[in-house]
Protein backbone atom coordinates (compact mmCIF):
# COMPACT_ATOMS: atom_id res chain seq x y z
CA UNK A 1 0.00 0.00 0.00
CA UNK A 2 1.38 3.13 -0.50
CA UNK A 3 2.45 5.62 1.92
CA UNK A 4 0.44 9.60 1.91
CA UNK A 5 3.79 11.28 0.90
CA UNK A 6 2.16 14.48 2.89
CA UNK A 7 2.22 12.59 6.02
CA UNK A 8 6.22 12.43 6.15
CA UNK A 9 9.19 14.33 5.68
CA UNK A 10 11.11 11.69 5.19
CA UNK A 11 12.70 11.60 1.61
CA UNK A 12 12.55 7.64 0.39
CA UNK A 13 14.00 6.49 -2.85
CA UNK A 14 12.05 3.81 -3.98
CA UNK A 15 14.26 2.25 -6.72
CA UNK A 16 16.89 -0.12 -7.23
CA UNK A 17 20.19 1.70 -8.81
CA UNK A 18 22.87 1.09 -6.54
CA UNK A 19 24.82 4.01 -8.48
CA UNK A 20 26.41 6.02 -5.46
CA UNK A 21 25.20 9.89 -5.13
CA UNK A 22 27.71 12.08 -6.84
CA UNK A 23 27.69 15.73 -8.19
CA UNK A 24 29.36 17.50 -11.37
CA UNK A 25 29.39 20.82 -11.67
CA UNK A 26 29.38 22.52 -15.23
CA UNK A 27 30.42 26.05 -14.90
CA UNK A 28 30.19 28.11 -18.20
CA UNK A 29 29.76 31.25 -19.47
CA UNK A 30 30.90 33.66 -23.36
CA UNK A 31 34.35 33.17 -21.29
CA UNK A 32 34.79 29.86 -20.62
CA UNK A 33 34.23 26.79 -18.60
CA UNK A 34 35.25 24.82 -15.57
CA UNK A 35 33.99 21.50 -13.81
CA UNK A 36 34.21 20.41 -10.67
CA UNK A 37 33.29 16.86 -8.67
CA UNK A 38 31.83 16.07 -5.55
CA UNK A 39 29.77 14.22 -3.25
CA UNK A 40 27.66 16.43 -1.45
CA UNK A 41 26.25 20.70 -2.10
CA UNK A 42 28.67 22.49 0.02
CA UNK A 43 31.88 20.80 -1.60
CA UNK A 44 30.56 22.91 -4.57
CA UNK A 45 29.68 26.03 -3.14
CA UNK A 46 32.60 27.69 -3.00
CA UNK A 47 33.35 26.59 -7.49
CA UNK A 48 29.61 28.55 -7.85
CA UNK A 49 29.65 31.67 -10.00
CA UNK A 50 27.27 34.60 -10.04
CA UNK A 51 28.29 35.71 -13.49
CA UNK A 52 28.09 32.38 -15.12
CA UNK A 53 25.62 30.04 -15.63
CA UNK A 54 25.22 26.48 -13.50
CA UNK A 55 24.51 23.23 -14.37
CA UNK A 56 24.68 20.24 -12.03
CA UNK A 57 24.47 16.80 -12.94
CA UNK A 58 23.20 14.57 -9.79
CA UNK A 59 23.45 10.73 -10.39
CA UNK A 60 22.64 8.42 -8.64
CA UNK A 61 19.88 8.46 -5.85
CA UNK A 62 21.24 6.34 -2.87
CA UNK A 63 21.84 9.68 -0.84
CA UNK A 64 18.66 11.07 -0.53
CA UNK A 65 20.20 14.34 1.96
CA UNK A 66 22.86 15.15 -0.71
CA UNK A 67 19.76 15.42 -2.77
CA UNK A 68 17.67 17.51 -0.45
CA UNK A 69 21.20 19.70 -0.06
CA UNK A 70 21.09 20.62 -3.76
CA UNK A 71 17.09 21.10 -4.14
CA UNK A 72 16.93 23.55 -0.90
CA UNK A 73 19.99 25.43 -2.71
CA UNK A 74 18.01 26.18 -5.29
CA UNK A 75 15.25 26.58 -3.62
CA UNK A 76 13.20 23.36 -4.52
CA UNK A 77 9.94 22.07 -2.93
CA UNK A 78 9.22 19.77 -1.04
CA UNK A 79 6.96 17.75 -3.18
CA UNK A 80 9.31 18.04 -6.47
CA UNK A 81 12.25 16.58 -4.76
CA UNK A 82 9.26 13.80 -3.65
CA UNK A 83 8.59 13.51 -7.32
CA UNK A 84 12.55 13.26 -8.57
CA UNK A 85 13.20 10.38 -6.25
CA UNK A 86 10.39 8.69 -7.70
CA UNK A 87 11.63 6.41 -10.11
CA UNK A 88 8.34 5.47 -11.58
CA UNK A 89 6.86 8.33 -11.92
CA UNK A 90 5.19 9.45 -14.58
CA UNK A 91 6.52 11.94 -17.77
CA UNK A 92 5.44 15.43 -16.70
CA UNK A 93 5.85 19.10 -17.49
CA UNK A 94 5.38 21.84 -14.38
CA UNK A 95 5.54 25.19 -14.04
CA UNK A 96 6.75 26.85 -10.79
CA UNK A 97 7.57 30.73 -10.44
CA UNK A 98 11.16 29.94 -10.31
CA UNK A 99 11.84 27.28 -11.95
CA UNK A 100 10.48 24.54 -14.90
CA UNK A 101 10.74 20.91 -14.46
CA UNK A 102 10.88 18.21 -16.95
CA UNK A 103 10.18 14.73 -15.78
CA UNK A 104 10.70 12.07 -18.12
CA UNK A 105 12.00 8.65 -19.35
CA UNK A 106 16.03 7.93 -21.01
CA UNK A 107 15.54 4.52 -22.78
CA UNK A 108 18.56 2.49 -23.31
CA UNK A 109 18.48 -1.06 -25.91
CA UNK A 110 20.92 -3.81 -25.33
CA UNK A 111 19.28 -5.06 -28.65
CA UNK A 112 16.73 -7.19 -27.66
CA UNK A 113 14.96 -4.93 -24.84
CA UNK A 114 14.32 -1.58 -23.98
CA UNK A 115 15.74 -0.73 -20.20
CA UNK A 116 14.24 2.83 -18.99
CA UNK A 117 15.65 5.06 -16.42
CA UNK A 118 14.50 8.50 -14.79
CA UNK A 119 15.72 11.75 -15.55
CA UNK A 120 14.64 14.72 -14.05
CA UNK A 121 15.02 18.18 -15.30
CA UNK A 122 14.88 21.54 -13.27
CA UNK A 123 15.61 24.31 -14.91
CA UNK A 124 15.67 27.95 -13.77
CA UNK A 125 16.84 31.57 -13.98
CA UNK A 126 20.93 31.20 -14.77
CA UNK A 127 21.11 27.26 -13.19
CA UNK A 128 19.90 23.70 -14.81
CA UNK A 129 19.51 20.89 -12.38
CA UNK A 130 19.62 17.02 -13.98
CA UNK A 131 19.19 14.20 -11.76
CA UNK A 132 19.10 10.93 -13.21
CA UNK A 133 18.97 7.27 -11.69
CA UNK A 134 22.59 5.72 -12.71
CA UNK A 135 26.18 6.56 -14.09
CA UNK A 136 25.56 7.34 -17.84
CA UNK A 137 27.51 9.16 -20.75
CA UNK A 138 24.30 10.47 -21.75
CA UNK A 139 24.94 14.00 -22.10
CA UNK A 140 29.11 14.22 -22.64
CA UNK A 141 28.21 15.56 -26.22
CA UNK A 142 26.68 18.12 -24.46
CA UNK A 143 29.92 19.01 -22.12
CA UNK A 144 31.78 18.64 -25.78
CA UNK A 145 29.70 21.34 -27.69
CA UNK A 146 29.81 23.15 -24.16
CA UNK A 147 34.04 23.06 -24.29
CA UNK A 148 33.77 24.27 -28.30
CA UNK A 149 31.27 26.61 -27.79
CA UNK A 150 28.95 24.85 -30.51
CA UNK A 151 26.52 27.55 -31.93
CA UNK A 152 27.29 30.25 -29.33
CA UNK A 153 25.47 27.67 -26.38
CA UNK A 154 27.98 29.61 -23.95
CA UNK A 155 26.69 32.64 -24.66
CA UNK A 156 22.76 31.47 -24.16
CA UNK A 157 20.99 31.16 -21.02
CA UNK A 158 19.76 27.96 -19.45
CA UNK A 159 16.59 27.38 -21.14
CA UNK A 160 18.54 26.89 -24.84
CA UNK A 161 20.66 24.45 -22.54
CA UNK A 162 17.56 22.64 -21.30
CA UNK A 163 16.26 22.94 -25.18
CA UNK A 164 19.58 21.06 -26.02
CA UNK A 165 19.22 18.09 -23.24
CA UNK A 166 15.49 17.64 -24.58
CA UNK A 167 17.25 17.46 -28.21
CA UNK A 168 19.22 14.86 -27.33
CA UNK A 169 17.09 12.84 -25.48
CA UNK A 170 14.46 13.15 -28.78
CA UNK A 171 17.76 12.01 -31.05
CA UNK A 172 18.19 8.76 -28.62
CA UNK A 173 14.11 8.07 -28.90
CA UNK A 174 14.85 8.36 -32.95
CA UNK A 175 17.60 6.28 -33.00
CA UNK A 176 15.58 3.22 -30.75
CA UNK A 177 12.48 3.79 -32.96
CA UNK A 178 14.39 3.28 -36.17
CA UNK A 179 15.95 0.30 -35.07
CA UNK A 180 13.03 -1.12 -33.89
CA UNK A 181 11.45 -0.21 -37.63
CA UNK A 182 14.32 -2.16 -38.79
CA UNK A 183 14.25 -5.11 -37.03
CA UNK A 184 10.33 -5.13 -37.95
CA UNK A 185 11.12 -5.04 -41.40
CA UNK A 186 13.54 -7.78 -41.48
CA UNK A 187 11.05 -9.83 -39.74
CA UNK A 188 8.42 -9.03 -42.27
CA UNK A 189 10.66 -10.19 -44.87
CA UNK A 190 11.22 -13.51 -43.09
CA UNK A 191 7.98 -14.15 -42.43
CA UNK A 192 7.15 -13.64 -46.53
CA UNK A 193 10.60 -15.01 -47.77
CA UNK A 194 9.47 -18.25 -49.57
CA UNK A 195 12.57 -20.36 -47.41
CA UNK A 196 10.57 -21.49 -44.80
CA UNK A 197 13.65 -22.90 -42.93
CA UNK A 198 13.93 -20.29 -41.28
CA UNK A 199 10.43 -18.80 -40.11
CA UNK A 200 9.91 -16.40 -37.45
CA UNK A 201 7.37 -17.52 -34.76
CA UNK A 202 5.10 -15.76 -32.46
CA UNK A 203 7.49 -15.12 -29.22
CA UNK A 204 10.21 -12.77 -31.65
CA UNK A 205 6.66 -11.03 -32.43
CA UNK A 206 6.01 -10.67 -29.16
CA UNK A 207 9.61 -9.69 -28.46
CA UNK A 208 9.15 -6.72 -30.32
CA UNK A 209 5.58 -6.22 -29.03
CA UNK A 210 6.89 -5.58 -25.54
CA UNK A 211 9.78 -3.24 -27.02
CA UNK A 212 7.08 -1.18 -28.24
CA UNK A 213 4.98 -1.08 -25.42
CA UNK A 214 8.08 0.19 -23.15
CA UNK A 215 8.92 2.99 -25.76
CA UNK A 216 5.26 3.77 -26.38
CA UNK A 217 5.01 4.08 -22.18
CA UNK A 218 7.77 6.24 -21.85
CA UNK A 219 7.16 8.61 -25.05
CA UNK A 220 3.36 8.66 -25.26
CA UNK A 221 3.24 11.36 -22.84
CA UNK A 222 5.23 13.44 -23.90
CA UNK A 223 3.08 14.12 -26.62
CA UNK A 224 0.66 16.51 -24.25
CA UNK A 225 3.45 17.71 -22.14
CA UNK A 226 5.63 19.24 -24.84
CA UNK A 227 2.90 21.91 -25.23
CA UNK A 228 3.38 23.92 -21.89
CA UNK A 229 6.97 24.92 -22.92
CA UNK A 230 6.20 25.77 -26.50
CA UNK A 231 3.40 27.97 -25.17
CA UNK A 232 5.51 29.92 -22.50
CA UNK A 233 8.68 30.51 -24.04
CA UNK A 234 7.81 34.08 -23.66
CA UNK A 235 8.97 34.94 -19.90
CA UNK A 236 11.82 34.86 -17.42
CA UNK A 237 12.65 31.20 -17.22
CA UNK A 238 11.99 30.66 -21.32
CA UNK A 239 12.98 33.57 -23.61
CA UNK A 240 11.22 33.95 -27.03
CA UNK A 241 14.36 34.23 -28.66
CA UNK A 242 14.92 30.70 -27.85
CA UNK A 243 11.52 29.45 -28.54
CA UNK A 244 12.81 28.05 -32.33
CA UNK A 245 14.84 25.46 -30.81
CA UNK A 246 11.83 24.41 -28.66
CA UNK A 247 9.48 23.89 -31.75
CA UNK A 248 12.84 21.90 -33.56
CA UNK A 249 12.25 19.29 -30.19
CA UNK A 250 8.43 19.38 -30.85
CA UNK A 251 9.05 18.52 -34.48
CA UNK A 252 11.46 15.50 -33.43
CA UNK A 253 8.76 14.25 -31.14
CA UNK A 254 6.26 14.21 -33.99
CA UNK A 255 8.03 12.08 -35.95
CA UNK A 256 9.11 9.94 -32.98
CA UNK A 257 5.29 9.51 -32.81
CA UNK A 258 4.41 9.22 -36.24
CA UNK A 259 7.21 6.39 -36.99
CA UNK A 260 6.00 4.38 -33.19
CA UNK A 261 2.22 4.25 -34.78
CA UNK A 262 4.02 2.68 -38.07
CA UNK A 263 5.83 0.63 -35.80
CA UNK A 264 2.26 -0.45 -34.32
CA UNK A 265 0.36 -0.86 -37.55
CA UNK A 266 3.27 -3.20 -38.42
CA UNK A 267 3.37 -5.49 -35.25
CA UNK A 268 -0.26 -5.90 -36.23
CA UNK A 269 0.57 -6.45 -39.51
CA UNK A 270 2.77 -9.30 -38.57
CA UNK A 271 0.89 -11.13 -36.57
CA UNK A 272 -1.71 -11.19 -39.01
CA UNK A 273 0.97 -12.25 -41.86
CA UNK A 274 1.65 -15.29 -38.95
CA UNK A 275 -1.35 -16.48 -38.45
CA UNK A 276 -2.44 -16.82 -42.33
CA UNK A 277 0.67 -18.43 -42.75
CA UNK A 278 0.14 -20.71 -40.02
CA UNK A 279 -3.69 -21.29 -41.67
CA UNK A 280 -1.72 -22.03 -44.87
CA UNK A 281 0.64 -24.34 -43.01
CA UNK A 282 -2.14 -26.81 -41.83
CA UNK A 283 -4.47 -26.62 -45.06
CA UNK A 284 -1.37 -27.98 -46.67
CA UNK A 285 -1.01 -30.72 -43.81
CA UNK A 286 -4.48 -31.24 -44.68
CA UNK A 287 -4.59 -31.72 -47.80
CA UNK A 288 -1.79 -33.63 -47.64
CA UNK A 289 -3.50 -36.27 -45.40
CA UNK A 290 -7.03 -35.90 -47.29
CA UNK A 291 -4.90 -37.42 -50.07
CA UNK A 292 -3.32 -40.01 -48.53
CA UNK A 293 -7.00 -40.89 -46.60
CA UNK A 294 -8.54 -40.81 -50.65
CA UNK A 295 -5.94 -43.00 -51.73
CA UNK A 296 -6.36 -45.81 -48.75
CA UNK A 297 -9.98 -45.43 -48.47
CA UNK A 298 -10.95 -47.48 -52.05
CA UNK A 299 -8.25 -49.69 -51.04
CA UNK A 300 -9.32 -50.28 -47.59
CA UNK A 301 -12.85 -51.42 -49.46
CA UNK A 302 -11.68 -53.82 -51.96
CA UNK A 303 -9.02 -55.43 -49.20
CA UNK A 304 -12.46 -55.61 -47.04
CA UNK A 305 -14.56 -57.21 -49.58
CA UNK A 306 -11.86 -59.92 -49.99
CA UNK A 307 -11.19 -60.60 -46.48
CA UNK A 308 -14.95 -61.38 -45.72
CA UNK A 309 -14.43 -65.39 -46.40
CA UNK A 310 -17.48 -66.11 -47.99
CA UNK A 311 -17.36 -69.78 -48.82
CA UNK A 312 -19.19 -68.97 -52.24
CA UNK A 313 -16.93 -66.20 -54.07
CA UNK A 314 -15.84 -66.81 -57.33
CA UNK A 315 -12.36 -64.92 -57.24
CA UNK A 316 -11.09 -67.06 -54.54
CA UNK A 317 -10.85 -70.18 -56.39
CA UNK A 318 -9.16 -67.97 -59.72
CA UNK A 319 -5.82 -68.67 -60.59
CA UNK A 320 -4.83 -64.95 -61.13
CA UNK A 321 -7.74 -64.08 -58.63
CA UNK A 322 -4.82 -62.16 -56.54
CA UNK A 323 -2.34 -60.61 -59.18
CA UNK A 324 -5.94 -59.16 -60.09
CA UNK A 325 -6.45 -57.42 -56.83
CA UNK A 326 -2.99 -55.90 -56.84
CA UNK A 327 -3.53 -54.74 -60.39
CA UNK A 328 -6.76 -53.27 -59.43
CA UNK A 329 -5.68 -51.59 -56.46
CA UNK A 330 -2.53 -50.29 -58.65
CA UNK A 331 -4.97 -48.81 -61.04
CA UNK A 332 -7.07 -46.93 -58.65
CA UNK A 333 -3.54 -45.17 -56.93
CA UNK A 334 -2.71 -44.33 -59.98
CA UNK A 335 -6.03 -42.73 -61.53
CA UNK A 336 -6.37 -40.87 -57.98
CA UNK A 337 -2.46 -39.48 -58.05
CA UNK A 338 -3.35 -38.15 -61.91
CA UNK A 339 -6.55 -36.64 -60.77
CA UNK A 340 -5.42 -34.49 -57.70
CA UNK A 341 -2.57 -33.94 -59.94
CA UNK A 342 -4.91 -32.56 -62.91
CA UNK A 343 -6.82 -30.33 -59.89
CA UNK A 344 -3.67 -28.76 -58.87
CA UNK A 345 -4.60 -30.20 -55.38
CA UNK A 346 -1.45 -31.75 -54.69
Amino acid sequence: MMKNNLLSEQLTYAGVSPTPTHLHLCSYNAEGISRRDAEKMDDLLPFLDRNAITWIQIHGFRNTEALRGVCQYFHIDFLTIQDILNPDHQTKIEQHDAYNVVILKLLASDGTACLPQQMAIVQGNGFLLTFIERETDFLNDIYGALEKNVLKIRNRQSDFLLSVILNSVMSSFISIISGLEDGLEDLEERLLSPDRTDVPGIEDIQQYRRRFRVIKRCIFPLKEEIGKLLHTADGELLHKANRLFFNDVNDHLQFVLQTLDGCRDMISALVEIYLSNNDQRMNSIMKQLTVVSTVFIPLTFLAGIWGMNFRWMPELEWQYGYFFAWGLMLVLVAVIYFFFKHKKWY
